[in-house]
């Protein structure tokens, strides 16, 4: 598998610049749907110019953790989006997965930054924004995530 795709479309939202040491990375992210279960889903993706860059472009300059990124980047994403994901069970309803599974998967960070999320909303705050507010929060939120992503 390829470590860079295309993007998977114009972004819904304005992209968000992510300054990556002496380069510049775009978040995007593809039109949200609602699914099964009231679930909320979208294609999250990081981009230079003209591709989807990997995961280890954004990794710690050390080198990255051995731990795959989407474990960190949807441990990262709820704490930005607090009070926004419901709970089931004692456990926040998101789901996070790549949309490229790594070829190796001992070397979890060689592979597209492109994640497919589901998140299952509090109610009371789904039912108080406006569907474009809640993808900003969502893209904001990732962006922020991934910057710390870089952070040993």
């Amino acid at each position: 598998m390829p470590l860079r795709i295309p993007p998977p479309g114009p972004s819904y939202l304005r992209v968000q610049e992510l300054p990556i040491g002496d380069r510049t990375l775009y978040a995007g992210m593809s039109r949200p749907s609602v699914g099964p279960d009231d679930w909320w889903l979208a294609v999250l993706w990081v981009q230079d110019e003209r591709e989807v860059v990997a995961f280890e472009d954004v990794a710690p300059a050390g080198g990255p953790p051995p731990e795959p990124p989407a474990l960190h980047l949807g441990s990262a994403m709820v704490g930005a989006l607090s009070g926004m994901v419901r709970e089931e069970g004692g456990r926040y309803a998101v789901r996070l997965t790549p949309v490229v599974p790594p070829e190796d998967p001992a070397r979890p960070w060689r592979t597209p930054l492109a994640v497919r999320v589901a998140f299952g909303w509090e109610p009371a705050r789904a039912a108080a924004m406006r569907p474009n507010e809640l993808a900003a929060e969502v893209l904001s939120a990732f962006r922020r995530s991934v910057l710390g992503l870089r952070r040993p």
